[in-house]
């Protein structure tokens, strides 16, 4: 199974989007139409990509969008980029989302005690190659940190691309802390200070900011893909969420979209154009003293 990406717009600006497309050519939604498994046996993962390995602009899947397309994050009227915290560069792994999965903001998690973030469920690729935005690869899954964000459950899922050399050494937490030395504490350090330098207050974590292993982290998986099975199958309230896809409802759900509804959405944007530049202050490193 493969995707391609359609660029529309002008990068580093408001108007920029990224739309996806499966083999046959046909619009697919990001969150709702590229299934949650590779390979179900293995317990295989796809991700999709939002923000290569080192840079800064915060995309996401535009989940209030149609068709889910990739944009950047903005916060008053301007677009978002993560400071770099000294002494991290921009996001430290690829960073993404499973497809098929939501964190139920209707639902308080057991263990953290915390709703969902309502977004699909983030991973953090730590393989060595960087990928493309867009770029959908397959994982496994290695463990899950329990990031509270102001108030919500948001986990971080630990994985590798299959396709890493070293993916084959990689099989559980204990095995990053093993090969990896130092990168499991430099991840906690990132999500709890990444927002400071906005104003905000250090992010707390559930469990005391350990990670749990590769069994909790693919349970916790599966449970916001019935979350977001419940969603798509209109037993849940979507709220803001677009939920139109192109493969996964039948033809009578208000959800389906046709390949001409697809076709007008992408055409009601702007044309791919020049990239805009990158301001020089996301350069900027930022220091301030560990509580």
């Amino acid at each position: 199974m493969s995707f391609t990406v359609e660029e529309r717009g002008n990068p580093n600006t408001l108007s920029y989007r990224l739309f996806f497309k499966n083999a046959d050519g046909k619009y697919v939604s990001p969150f709702h139409d590229i299934p949650m498994y590779a390979d179900e046996s293995q317990n295989i993962f796809h991700v999709v990509v939002e923000v290569p390995r080192w840079t800064n602009s915060k995309m996401e899947i535009a989940t209030k969008d149609p068709l889910n397309p990739i944009k950047q994050d903005v916060k008053k009227g301007n677009l978002r980029y993560v400071a770099n915290v000294f002494p991290h560069k921009g996001y430290i792994w690829n960073y993404g989302a499973i497809p098929q999965t939501w964190e139920d903001p209707g639902h308080k998690d057991g263990d953290t005690g915390c709703c969902g973030d309502n977004d699909p469920i983030d991973v953090c690729e730590i393989g060595t190659k960087v990928c493309s935005r867009g770029e959908v690869i397959k994982v496994k899954v290695l463990g899950v940190l329990a990031m509270i964000d102001e108030g919500e459950t948001d986990w971080k899922v630990m994985a590798i691309n299959v396709e890493d050399p070293e993916a084959k050494d990689l099989n559980d937490i204990g095995d990053i802390q093993r090969l990896r030395p130092g990168y499991l504490e430099a991840t906690v350090d990132w999500f709890r200070r990444y927002k400071v330098p906005d104003g905000k207050p250090e992010n707390q974590f559930a469990f005391n900011g350990e990670f749990k292993d590769k069994d909790f982290a693919i349970e916790t998986i599966k449970s916001t893909h019935g979350f977001w099975k419940a969603l798509i199958s209109e037993k849940t309230n979507a709220g803001g969420l677009n939920c139109k896809n192109t493969c996964v409802s039948a033809g009578d759900s208000p959800f389906y979209c046709s390949t001409d509804e697809a076709k007008a959405v992408v055409g009601g944007t702007s044309p791919y154009g020049t990239e805009d530049h990158i301001p020089c202050s996301v350069d900027k490193w930022f220091y301030y003293e560990k509580k």
